[in-house]
């Protein structure tokens, strides 16, 4: 019987020599065995088998139950740094997909404002969420 080592052992390494790979992680990126977005495509009907079997088992629920706990710890550990530079990388990514919809919220002819707290007001609301939705839908 092969031994095998202790978990603390191979999370030491991993946590060791991991982060020391960065480049090969941009190499690989940058030249992957097969187009990422042709073996995704290739895997459609897959995914839809597999999301169907899932909610059938109600995995979605046993994946989440209990865990609220790590996220909180993981977000707050991970998260901040992460999302920081994150949003200033993708700030021209989120210019590109917004500027649809900010076309559509500034060319959308609202009804007339009424006082504050008037239960009319929702229809403006209405009228925006229909056109952003229409625009979503439409491709």
């Amino acid at each position: 019987m092969a031994e095998i080592k202790a978990t603390s052992a191979i999370r030491d390494k991993w946590t060791r020599v991991t982060p020391m790979r960065s480049e090969d992680y941009k190499i690989g990126v940058q030249n992957p065995r097969r187009n990422w977005e042709d073996a995704a495509l290739a895997q459609k009907d897959t995914w839809k088998m597999a999301i169907t079997e899932a909610a059938a088992k109600d995995m979605f629920a046993k994946g989440v139950a209990g865990k609220a706990e790590k996220w909180k710890k993981n977000a707050l550990s991970k998260g901040p740094g992460r999302f920081a530079e994150g949003v200033m990388v993708a700030g021209p990514d989120y210019e590109k997909g917004f500027a649809p919809y900010a076309d559509v919220i500034a060319s959308t002819k609202l009804p007339p404002r009424f006082p504050k707290g008037d239960p009319r007001n929702i229809q403006r609301v209405s009228v925006i969420a229909l056109a952003l939705r229409a625009k979503k839908l439409s491709g």
